[in-house]
């Protein structure tokens, strides 16, 4: 009985001979009772004897042992297939015709290791069977059935292959031409649940032994597990309170506290035990905060050697940019021959090139320096004015440079294009063309570096006014904070005042926008910080200034404040659409006028 089976199979192992060892093969074909024939009908050996039926000199061997075989060797594609008669005991074997197509075949099962042979002689019994079929390998089990079939079964996949070689061939018993005697064999793949068992059992023998490879392979790249946390007792809570203050076991105590306190082993019992640690791992912060501002320090310090060496290089480059601009001069140009003048002038512009990178890079370090200093830090106004007047100072002095490198490089471009001038007139006709591109050239980078030198001029002269306005926002705020002192010591006064009249003072506060010392201060501080922000501020901007003062300071109690003093502050809309916003400025020195 067959059964089907599912679609995979194992690669079949050829056992055929090649072609290059032409001996074993004749060797084969003579104990089969054949003239050793090659594939052009050609004989393989001269000295073969019928009447032997065996060459001379070599002894006689089994036709079909292991390792011969009966497939002929692998024939070109383009050559037809010859297979020849096979002379066993009981029966022969003859060959189909060569030019009918080869016998179909089903899709081979999966693990395949049995064999269906139809088309057997009547009178054939196991033992004829067994002695065709044993040729190809070795034959576990053989199943005839009444009707000229078989089922042979082999101890390996490969020999299905060797058995597959004799579909097709006719069978005679003996010498007998009875019909009963003869008959076709066809040879094909055949399913069977044992086949299938076995190739089902090899392949989750394979699959176990992959898995266990793949687990092997993940073991080894597997990070190790970290150490386990001891149980907390006193012992061990005394033992990481020692390590906490050590600076080499300092994390691995950290995290034992850290596991213990997430395991919930802190109770009335161990509070303090666990206080005194987590109080000698705060002890910690400020080591690691110096740590910090040493690297920071050493950082620092890396930058400005680095800078330091940039510009030394920068200023070596400048000097031999000179050189350069000074050989290119007529005392010195007319001695250099033409090849030489090449050479400098290609020089010079590599130099150039490269001193113009040099520079690009420092001025991106200074603008870096200057990008990182933040406003928010600062909270007095005085050196905030200080700090922007620093910047645009060093930024004036940036212009400075790139100014007097671009007047260099200008005068490089005049040199040449003098140069030019004086060769123009000695050249050759057939150079006319070329000086004239390169004079247009010259005109027009000049052209460009002018007009590039006019901008950094006009951005100088900005600058500059800047700072002036910059001095002179500084001077009004040092006199609104001695008019802001002046008025302190008079409110203190006031306040004296109305421990001894509490009744006048009440109602002329009532009158009075401001109804108490407190807005008062709020007044000046608000006028202070909006007078540092011409362009004006926003409430919550305000707010969160005055709540680094005092927490307590809400933003309604500010901006009922702002609305009462309609001389000293103006609420303002800027924007449009989604981009409208409110601000509030300084009007002061407005409303001083207009009362």
């Amino acid at each position: 009985s067959t059964d089907g089976g599912r679609n995979l199979s194992l690669d079949s192992i050829p056992m055929g001979l090649p072609m290059s060892d032409p001996s074993a093969w004749a060797t084969a074909m003579n104990n089969l009772g054949m003239a050793p024939m090659g594939m052009t009908g050609q004989p393989l050996l001269p000295d073969f004897d019928p009447a032997l039926g065996m060459m001379t000199g070599i002894p006689p061997i089994n036709p079909m042992m292991p390792g011969l075989g009966i497939v002929p060797p692998p024939i070109p594609p383009d050559m037809p297939a010859v297979k020849e008669i096979i002379h066993c005991k009981s029966c022969t074997l003859f060959p189909p015709n060569p030019h009918l197509p080869p016998p179909a075949t089903r899709e081979r099962p999966p693990g395949c290791k049995t064999v269906f042979v139809g088309g057997l002689p009547e009178n054939g019994t196991e033992q004829i069977i067994m002695e065709v079929f044993e040729q190809c390998g070795e034959v576990i089990a053989i199943r005839k059935s009444k009707k000229n079939f078989c089922h042979i079964r082999f101890a390996e996949e490969f020999m299905v292959d060797k058995a597959l070689y004799l579909s097709g061939y006719r069978i005679r018993l003996g010498s007998s031409t009875d019909k009963k005697d003869t008959g076709r064999l066809h040879v094909d793949f055949a399913q069977a649940r044992d086949d299938l068992y076995e190739w089902e059992c090899k392949q989750r023998m394979l699959a176990r032994e992959e898995r266990h490879r793949r687990r092997l392979a993940e073991e080894r790249f597997r990070p190790p597990s970290p150490p386990p946390v001891v149980h907390y007792s006193d012992h061990e809570c005394s033992v990481v309170a020692e390590k906490l203050k050590d600076d080499t076991k300092f994390l691995e105590a950290i995290q034992t506290l850290l596991t213990w306190i997430e395991r919930g082993e802190v109770n009335r019992r161990t509070a303090n035990n666990f206080y005194s640690m987590i109080q000698s791992a705060n002890s910690h912060i400020r080591r690691l905060v110096n740590e910090k501002a040493a690297h920071e320090k050493e950082m620092e310090e890396a930058k400005e050697k680095f800078k330091l060496a940039l510009s030394g290089i920068l200023v070596q480059f400048e000097q031999i940019v000179a050189v350069y601009h000074s050989a290119s001069k007529q005392k010195a140009w007319d001695h250099f021959t033409k090849a030489q003048r090449k050479n400098i002038s290609v020089w010079c512009k590599q130099a150039e090139e490269i001193r113009n990178i040099h520079n690009d890079e420092l001025m991106g370090i200074r603008r870096e320096e200057e990008m990182e200093m933040s406003d928010e830090e600062i909270e007095d106004p005085s050196e905030m004015k200080e700090t922007e007047e620093s910047v645009l100072v060093s930024q004036v002095e940036a212009l400075k440079e790139e100014n007097d490198s671009l007047r260099w490089q200008l005068d490089a471009y005049r040199n040449e294009v003098e140069l030019l001038k004086q060769e123009q007139g000695k050249a050759s006709r057939d150079e006319d063309t070329t000086k004239e591109q390169q004079m247009k050239l010259l005109q027009q980078a000049l052209q460009g570096m002018q007009k590039h030198l006019l901008k950094v001029q006009e951005e100088y002269k900005k600058r500059e006014a800047e700072l002036e306005k910059v001095k002179e926002d500084k001077l009004k705020i040092e006199t609104l904070l001695e008019n802001l002192k002046e008025q302190e010591s008079s409110m203190s006064r006031v306040c004296a005042c109305s421990q001894e009249k509490e009744c006048p003072v009440e109602k002329t506060l009532s009158n009075s926008p401001v109804k108490s010392e407190r807005e008062v201060l709020l007044v000046g501080i608000i006028s202070t910080f909006l007078h540092v922000h011409p362009f004006g501020a926003s409430i919550e901007y305000i707010c969160s200034y005055l709540q680094r003062l005092d927490s307590k300071i809400c933003t309604a109690e500010v901006e009922v404040l702002m609305t009462r003093l309609q001389n000293t502050f103006r609420q303002e809309l800027s924007g449009v659409g989604a981009s409208l916003e409110k601000r509030w400025k300084f009007c002061g020195f407005d409303g001083l006028k207009m009362t």
